[in-house]
């Protein structure tokens, strides 16, 4: 038998071996128990917090929106395309005569001129000396035709006496054709001069619009020198667009358009007059034009975008609301057969007063929801409530 000798207080203390080992396996027993307890414990307080958790989770509350079926409805079919503003038929005015020093400029940009109206004055003191010295040519011319009819006149009254031969009546009567002859070219001599002098009036070739003018008075011009003003005739302008190839075959004369100049928010109704009967080889593009009536907010060459109406056909209409965008392009949020929100990309068509035609990317028959799509994710769980009127 083994013994355990203890020092207690001052006396020795004898201890039996087998009572050492029963006492620390009673603290082991107890170590185990309360490690046993605290493990329970820890499970029970677990299996409480998951059933309220469970309990919990059917109170939240799912997000109620908006949807609506469109179906499928009218719209017309459009094509985009941005361009040039211009005038429709561009004159340019030049200078038609001898050219000289400019000595007037009556008119600025932007006024309104009627066919044949003066614009602007050359100096003509040389041509003006011109037509007097030809009308002097002109009296002179019929004084001498005067005095050759005269002539013949006498010499008839003296032929029946038999002073005048009948020679001498036929040299006079030519004496007198050949002055009247004279009369008529110093005429015309005088008519063209007086057309040259006219020239030297640089004048509007059709009733319009002034649009630019690069000349002032002092100035020297001749003919082939340059364009001194341009105007719009009758003041029509129109719009060159850039349609795509694809696009261009589409459309047709007479289809309308809608015209919106650049930095402005006024739409101007139009309608396609001209059609590129070519296409850029390189920018593969044709030109549209649409004319478009004046307007001071039209601005040859300034620039503007258009949309052409190039016929019509079906597809779902949404409320704008509904369609939104990010960097990947336009979508939609559809409801599906569980309640849970899907993301569909979709194509925009024309945006009108009565909504957006959607051109792909839906039927019509979903379940499209209307507001709120900003705050929705994809696989979100949602109740569906239907629009009202729809």
């Amino acid at each position: 038998m083994n013994y355990e000798t203890q020092l207690v207080g001052d006396s020795m203390t004898v201890i039996d071996d087998d009572d050492a080992r029963r006492r620390r396996k009673r603290l082991l027993l107890i170590g185990g128990g309360v490690a046993v307890v605290l493990v329970a414990a820890a499970a029970f307080i677990s299996m409480r917090g998951d059933k309220a958790g469970d309990t919990a989770a059917p109170t939240a509350q799912v997000p109620v929106v908006t949807v609506v079926s469109p179906g499928q409805s009218t719209v017309a079919r459009t094509v985009s395309a941005t361009g040039s503003l211009a005038a429709r038929i561009d004159m340019p005015v030049g200078v038609v005569g001898e050219g000289g020093m400019v000595t007037r400029v009556l008119v600025q940009p932007g006024d309104w001129v009627r066919a044949g109206q003066v614009l602007a004055t050359v100096e003509r003191s040389v041509q003006a000396e011109q037509v007097r010295s030809l009308a002097a040519q002109v009296e002179v011319q019929r004084a001498n035709a005067k005095l050759a009819q005269a002539q013949l006149d006498r010499a008839k009254a003296l032929v029946g006496r038999g002073f005048i031969s009948a020679a001498d009546i036929d040299q006079r009567t030519a004496t007198r054709d050949q002055a009247e002859a004279q009369v008529r070219v110093a005429a015309a001599q005088l008519a063209e001069q007086q057309a040259r002098t006219g020239r030297l009036d640089i004048r509007a070739p059709a009733s319009g619009l002034v649009l630019t003018r690069t000349v002032e008075p002092g100035q020297i011009v001749q003919a082939g020198g340059g364009t001194l003003f341009r105007m719009a005739k009758d003041g029509e302008m129109e719009m060159q667009a850039q349609v795509a190839e694809g696009d261009l075959a589409t459309l047709r004369a007479g289809n309308s358009a809608t015209v919106t100049p650049i930095g402005s928010t006024q739409k101007f109704a139009g309608r396609l007059w001209q059609v590129s009967p070519v296409v850029d080889p390189q920018t593969r593009q044709g030109i549209a034009r649409i004319a478009i009536p004046y307007n001071a907010a039209i601005r040859p060459g300034g620039f503007a975008s258009a949309m052409l109406t190039s016929g019509s056909g079906t597809a779902p209409l949404l409320p704008e609301s509904a369609v939104q965008s990010d960097p990947k392009g336009s979508y939609v949020y559809v409801v599906n057969a569980k309640g849970q929100v899907e993301r569909r990309d979709v194509t925009v068509g024309q945006v009108s007063d009565n909504g957006v035609a959607v051109t792909s990317g839906i039927t019509g028959t979903e379940q499209i929801v209307t507001s709120a799509g900003a705050f929705l994710t994809p696989g979100q769980k949602v109740k569906p409530e239907l629009a009202k009127g729809r």
